[in-house]
């Protein structure tokens, strides 16, 4: 099964143009899947939409009573198909105003058949780009790439930035064994957790990579809630955090989960299933 995170906060003009086309490309490729969406405290008609949009598909809600962020509403995303899902079931992240297009997908799951346990969409691969950004928002995210890619090399990735991403579950549940409730530790800064769980991810071996798409932001439905000086601030901490190994005893502990992990997961002689043909038997 695939289920789909929709993190979202006043997005009813996007809701249904978005669900239609998840809809269509999940059934294109006779997957099945679920959305989670978990709607943070929505101020417009999200909550109403979601109700009518839960007839049509299958719409699991989970609901912040107040604005959490981005961290948060992830976190709790994120757990949720963590307890409802098997490890070889897929987890696909995507935003909630229709700038991602589910079509993307189905790139993905190759990607990770081939191997992959985290695949993340990139403007920046050979094949994507970007539409319907100003001069300023391409700048500060081409630079911020260019220097998590100097301090956080991974081989072949060039988009670090974007949350537009497909995990297999088995990699996340063992990231909520070991990281716990600091999966996502910098949860009030901004989108600063969409650079960290791939952090997470690289401290833990995961392999990771890309495939190509296009930014539409041109089709987003609803306000930008980027917040570019806090994000800014975020990374700049969790650079700090990671050099400094997230401090003492924790970071220690860490490491210790991880190379446990690391040799369970080399002495095991059985391999994930495919996605795209367990998600179609």
């Amino acid at each position: 099964m695939i289920h789909i995170v929709l993190p979202a906060y006043n997005e009813e003009a996007a809701l249904r143009p978005l669900l239609a086309k998840i809809d269509k490309t999940m059934k294109e490729h006779g997957w099945t899947y679920r959305v989670v969406v978990v709607n943070d405290g929505s101020e417009d008609r999200t909550v109403e939409i979601l109700e009518e949009l839960r007839a049509q598909y299958p719409i699991h809600v989970i609901a912040h009573r107040y604005n959490r962020g981005l961290g948060e509403t992830i976190r709790d995303g994120f757990e949720y198909v963590v307890d409802v899902a098997v490890p070889d079931d897929l987890l696909v992240r995507m935003d909630c105003d229709d700038t991602h297009e589910p079509k993307h997908i189905a790139d993905m799951v190759r990607k990770l058949n081939e191997g992959y346990d985290v695949v993340t969409t990139s403007r920046y691969a050979p094949g994507g780009g970007q539409t319907g950004l100003d001069w300023y928002r391409r700048t500060i995210s081409r630079c911020a790439n260019l220097l998590f890619k100097l301090v956080f090399p991974v081989p072949g990735l060039k988009e670090y930035t974007c949350g537009y991403r497909a995990y297999r579950v088995g990699i996340v549940q063992d990231a909520l064994r070991i990281f716990g409730n600091k999966f996502i530790d910098l949860k009030g800064l901004g989108f600063t957790g969409t650079l960290e769980k791939l952090i997470k991810f690289r401290m833990m071996g995961a392999r990771i990579g890309e495939v190509p798409f296009v930014l539409r932001y041109e089709q987003k439905l609803s306000t930008s809630k980027v917040v570019t000086s806090i994000t800014t601030l975020g990374c700049f901490i969790l650079i700090i955090k990671h050099c400094r190994n997230w401090g003492g005893k924790e970071g220690m502990r860490w490491e210790q989960l991880i190379d446990e992990r690391k040799r369970r997961v080399a002495g095991s002689k059985g391999e994930s299933a495919p996605v795209g043909r367990a998600l179609s038997e």
